[in-house]
């Protein structure tokens, strides 16, 4: 008999002698072994540096990572690509930069000395890809920072709602993302349909919940007010080992429909009377089929009759449409007999009367040009008499000078 037979076979006779059967407890602790190595003052968080001495031989397999970057990064890459050769081959992974395929791939050497340096390196080409500057991204590589891309381009459908939440995110001149930034100790990049954060662990939990929150309509304002608040709750010992919920605000969401208002019935006018009869029933398809004959004939006859009732609606619709574009081309109608030639003397006159009008607008126009011409010339007149009297010594000067010209022919005449 085994020992599970024996045990049910006690249990069965210690009920049938009115005994409760002894329920023995598990020994959960059976396997444990005890850790000397493992005491309360070890700090298990602390990241503890990896050296060479630590693993002095090469790897066997090489490990390789790619990822793709947008073309408008192509010039910044190819610009700081020497600086990131240089910051990765101080720890022995090789990058390339494919600028026809548009991506980045690191890879592992024989030089590489730390395992989980080509996951950094990864972190890193991911980090550029993703807007990132390099003197940022290279930060990544020391082993206290860790990186999260978190996706939010397919949490919200309509693009203004996206839009318009990703601002939220920023908020006016950045001070939201700032105050984000200060709270949690990351670095916070949003871009596009991602959002880039760079810190320690923790951090980037929090930073991964605000940014979904707020693309599912949550403001980070309420998020910062709790980091604020619980910062402040650090800083007492007292409370070091104390629940914080009675501390930090509740914020529930009160989807409050607003009442929309009722459109009046009333309608301006005379009431109209109500039947006191119901209306006369309508006729039913089937009715109306029996009443025409349609419903005995056969479905090959009923299709014909469709058909032909199809063909002469697009015969009608096709002739008003040309009679519409023919109207365009139809001449119109002309006068004859006495209205012609009332109309032809009509015409006349108002040609006549047009070249009056204008041969009178002609001559007034020339006779105001030859006045104005004509007071010119007064004035021009007054103006040259008034100069000529003004010097009076060379006026009188000159009949001395004609007076004593006979005087000279009389004594040449009476010498000859």
């Amino acid at each position: 008999m085994s020992d599970t037979e024996l045990d049910q076979k006690r249990a069965q006779d210690a009920m049938e002698a009115g005994q409760e059967a002894p329920v023995e407890k598990k020994n959960h602790k059976k396997y444990r072994r005890d850790k000397p190595w493992d005491t309360d003052d070890i700090d298990k968080w602390k990241i503890t540096s990896f050296s060479r001495e630590d693993n002095p031989h090469p790897f066997t397999e090489e490990s390789s990572f790619a990822t793709l970057f947008p073309k408008y990064r192509e010039a910044y890459l190819r610009e700081m690509w020497p600086g990131v050769t240089r910051a990765l081959d101080a720890h022995g992974i090789a990058c390339e930069l494919d600028l026809i395929e548009g991506s980045m791939t690191v890879r592992t050497t024989r030089k590489t000395f730390d395992p989980y340096i080509i996951l950094k390196a990864r972190d890193l080409i991911k980090l550029l890809s993703r807007s990132v500057p390099f003197e940022q991204a290279a930060k990544i590589l020391e082993d206290d920072q860790a990186s999260d891309i978190i996706k939010i381009g397919n949490i919200v459908r309509n693009k203004e709602r996206f839009v318009k939440r990703r601002q939220r995110l920023i908020g006016p001149n950045g001070n939201t993302l700032k105050a984000i930034e200060l709270l949690t100790n990351c670095y916070v990049l949003v871009q596009g349909n991602t959002v880039s954060v760079m810190g320690d662990h923790k951090g980037l939990k929090l930073v991964r919940r605000i940014v979904l929150d707020c693309m599912n309509n949550v403001h980070p304002i309420y998020h910062i007010k709790e980091l604020m608040i619980k910062r402040e709750l650090a800083r007492d010992p007292t409370l070091k080992e104390q629940n914080w919920d009675r501390f930090l605000p509740k914020f529930r969401k009160h989807n409050v429909q607003t009442k929309k208002p009722k459109a009046s019935k009333k309608k301006d006018g005379p009431k109209k009377e109500r039947a006191l009869f119901a209306p006369p029933q309508q006729p039913r398809k089937v009715d109306l089929q029996l009443e025409s004959g349609e419903f005995f004939l056969k479905p090959a006859e009923k299709a014909a009759r469709a058909a032909q009732a199809k063909a002469d609606a697009e015969a009608d619709k096709r002739k008003a449409k040309n009679d519409e574009r023919a109207k365009d081309f139809v001449a119109p109608a002309e006068a004859t007999g006495d209205d012609a030639r009332k109309e032809l003397k009509r015409k006349r006159d108002d040609d006549e009367r047009a070249a009056k009008a204008d041969e009178k607008n002609r001559i007034a126009e020339l006779k105001n040009k030859f006045l104005a011409n004509k007071s010119d010339l007064k004035a021009i007149a007054a103006g040259g008499s008034g100069s000529a009297a003004a010097p009076p010594a060379p006026a009188a000067a000159e009949p001395k000078a004609s007076s004593s010209e006979p005087k000279k022919k009389k004594a040449r005449k009476s010498k000859s």
